[in-house]
């Protein structure tokens, strides 16, 4: 795992292990022998603070001697829920204070396996949506798409919940069922989606070159034919641990193969790709890019600018690049996206991108926590700030969703890179 002060894109993925289960003992107990479990280290407030820590102390002291349901006064999530409304009060949806758990599993998602249904949430105007499924998850399986706004689950509604509340009720046991009440974007009528848990591990990067035929006026990849225009394909579906091993080792088998046929293109598919790594987004941007080109600007909270560019050779400076994006790239997807075009080297197909442009960083803060702040936000290397509002496609291209046997947007950029 790399060092937890990295800077990261924050993307949640929804995961979970083994469920933990708690119930509510009778009130038949005798409380009169009730004593606090919690030893509290140190109740000083930190130097340079002018807040009276005297009232929180004395409202978590009057809870222990005076609630009358005893078995309620769980210490640990009293003071892990001190600390997220603490960090929620700042309006920031990617700020936020992870759990033991909850920190684990997102470590476990970027190392490219964890538990769950395998989506990512995010929240708009405080309500739970899927940000992406995981390709191959029982989330996409099931039938979750990106901005699915989740109304309840297994019946109890997500109103005002924090993604860390989203993902410790949607996590459980592997094979156990989740209900998700649903409503897909500019729809009106809601759904119940069953999902079942499972394993989830993610394969970030996979590639190859195609073959495609037009056929009945539309393009369409043939497995054999010598003949038909060749396309090379690279889909990344996240930016993790193991993202920048497999890419070099992808490319560096896909970059023979082109130079041994008549390849026309590359298209990267960044569909659904909720993001990582910040250096990472700066690592695969530096594949199409030539040395000392700008990445990406980094804006601080002390008002000065950062601009990160390229430092390595990458194998695909010259080939033609269609990059293909969605409501499901995200963060360092976006970065990627924007560098090539800024820096006139590739189109956008699709649809608008999610539009998230802050930039987090991690600390584990002991006993499992950790903490995830916004130190900044990134613009584009022409100095847009796509957050809220996302990247618009070059050419836009919408998804029939009662049309399975066809990728519209993938056609289209075959039809760019062979027209």
């Amino acid at each position: 795992m790399r060092n937890a002060t990295l800077r990261v894109i924050l993307i949640i993925f929804i995961s979970g292990v083994v469920g933990y289960y708690f119930g509510i003992n009778k009130l038949t107990i005798k409380w009169e022998n009730y004593k606090p479990l919690l030893h509290v280290a140190n109740k000083q407030a930190p130097p340079q603070t002018n807040a009276d820590f005297s009232l929180f102390w004395k409202t978590w002291g009057l809870l222990e001697d005076n609630y009358y349901d005893k078995s309620k006064l769980d210490t640990e999530k009293m003071l892990n829920g001190a600390i997220s409304g603490m960090v929620q009060s700042l309006g920031d949806s990617y700020t936020i204070y992870l759990p033991r758990q909850q920190n684990t599993d997102f470590k476990q998602n970027l190392s490219g396996q964890f538990f769950g249904i395998g989506a990512e949430l995010g929240l708009a105007d405080k309500q739970v949506i899927v940000i992406s499924p995981i390709d191959g998850s029982p989330a996409q399986r099931a039938g979750l798409k990106p901005e699915d706004a989740i109304l309840k689950v297994d019946g109890v509604s997500t109103e005002n919940w924090t993604l860390s509340q989203a993902v410790e009720k949607i996590r459980g046991p592997i094979g156990t069922e989740v209900i998700l009440t649903i409503i897909h974007k500019n729809e009106k009528e809601s759904l119940e989606i069953k999902v079942t848990r499972d394993v989830i591990t993610v394969k970030s990067v996979e590639g190859r070159v195609e073959s495609w035929k037009m056929e009945n006026g539309k393009w369409k990849m043939e497995e054999k034919c010598d003949d038909c225009p060749k396309v090379a394909y690279i889909r990344l579906s996240q930016f993790g641990d193991q993202t920048n091993k497999e890419w070099v080792t992808l490319v560096n088998s896909l970059s023979l193969q082109i130079q041994d046929q008549d390849v026309k293109g590359l298209i990267l598919d960044l569909r659904n790709n909720p993001g990582g790594y910040l250096t990472d987004a700066v690592f695969i941007a530096s594949e199409f890019l030539k040395q000392g080109t700008p990445v990406v600007v980094e804006d601080n909270a002390r008002g000065s600018t950062r601009t990160l560019s390229v430092t390595r050779k990458g194998l695909f400076l010259d080939i033609p690049l269609v990059i293909l994006i969605n409501k499901g790239s995200a963060s360092a997807s976006e970065i990627v996206s924007a560098s090539v075009r800024d820096n006139n080297r590739a189109i956008l197909v699709g649809e608008s991108s999610f539009g998230k442009g802050t930039i987090q960083m991690a600390h584990d803060l002991g006993n499992g926590a950790g903490l995830h702040i916004t130190i900044a936000k990134w613009l584009t290397p022409k100095k847009v700030w796509v957050n809220g509002q996302g990247l618009k496609p070059d050419i836009e291209v919408s998804l029939d969703p009662k049309d399975k046997t066809h990728d519209a947007q993938l056609e289209r950029a075959v039809e760019e890179l062979v027209k």
